[in-house]
């Protein structure tokens, strides 16, 4: 709007000027002036006693986008604010090591957590879209209904994870080790993993009961004694996977790939 304004051809003039020439713009200058000096120098500075919301208005008056996208940003609740990278690694520094550490429900969106060992901490409900935890040891964390949709999670170790109901649609999760030795299977009862890549993984044992994994990627995978039932496989990718024992009871193989399997199923494992 404030470009239409001095346009002398757009029809749309300002106020009258005053007797310096300057023209008259009827705003609250408490809110106008930052965006004024937003336009001079490209930064958006905000004096203590001047509320945001009324600078979000006068920007919104005069269409300037890029400034109504700094001032939304600005006035986001602190707790919306998603933890970086060293958010986490300084409560990792300033937890005892016999402390559990709970990230539950906390905004993790985005974060590169790539090579980081954090081992059994509760992000439960944690939001952990499209974050980076590639080579990241999350051994016997609690992932419960979090949301790790787009997460990128290549050589990742979930030994013993719980991720039961969790939303990894679209997850890469190749080259993923879920085994624990010491036999504490990952749960990952009804997890949406949807459009999932988890070539390569090892996920002997694992609960994948009722299992959301319809056009997933499960080319190489170890699947040994798992438990499918009821899961959803629909045009998912077993080419080459290990299903050895697998408990696939009620499970929903429509145009599913099963070549090249390292061992043949069984009438006995009752898929359907």
């Amino acid at each position: 709007m404030l470009a239409k304004m001095f346009n002398p051809n757009s029809g749309m003039q300002p106020s009258v000027r005053d007797s310096t020439g300057a023209f008259l713009i009827d705003r609250d200058p408490r809110y106008f002036e930052p965006i004024l000096n937003y336009l001079r120098t490209g930064n958006l500075i905000l004096d203590p006693n001047v509320n945001p919301k009324g600078v979000l208005e006068e920007a919104q008056f005069f269409g300037t986008h890029h400034c109504i996208s700094l001032l939304e940003e600005m006035m986001r609740p602190i707790d919306d604010i998603p933890m970086t990278r060293r958010n986490v690694v300084n409560a990792l520094m300033t937890t005892p090591n016999k402390s559990i550490l709970r990230f539950q429900g906390v905004n993790l969106n985005g974060a590169d957590l790539s090579y980081l060992d954090l081992r059994n901490i509760n992000f439960k409900f944690a939001k952990l879209r499209n974050s980076k935890l590639s080579h990241t040891n999350l051994s016997f964390c609690n992932f419960e209904r979090a949301d790790l949709t787009g997460a990128e999670m290549c050589s990742a170790t979930l030994s013993g994870v719980r991720m039961a109901n969790a939303t990894m649609e679209g997850a890469n999760c190749a080259n993923c080790n879920f085994q624990d030795p010491t036999g504490q299977h990952a749960n990952m009862e009804g997890v949406n993993l949807r459009n999932a890549i988890l070539e390569d993984s090892d996920l002997t044992g694992a609960n994948l009961r009722v299992a959301n994994l319809k056009n997933a990627n499960l080319k190489a995978t170890i699947l040994r004694g798992a438990i499918l039932a009821g899961a959803d496989l629909e045009n998912s990718d077993l080419t080459g996977s290990d299903l050895h024992e697998a408990n696939l009871r009620g499970a929903n193989l429509k145009d599913a790939a099963l070549e090249l399997m390292i061992n043949p199923l069984h009438m006995s494992q009752a898929i359907r």
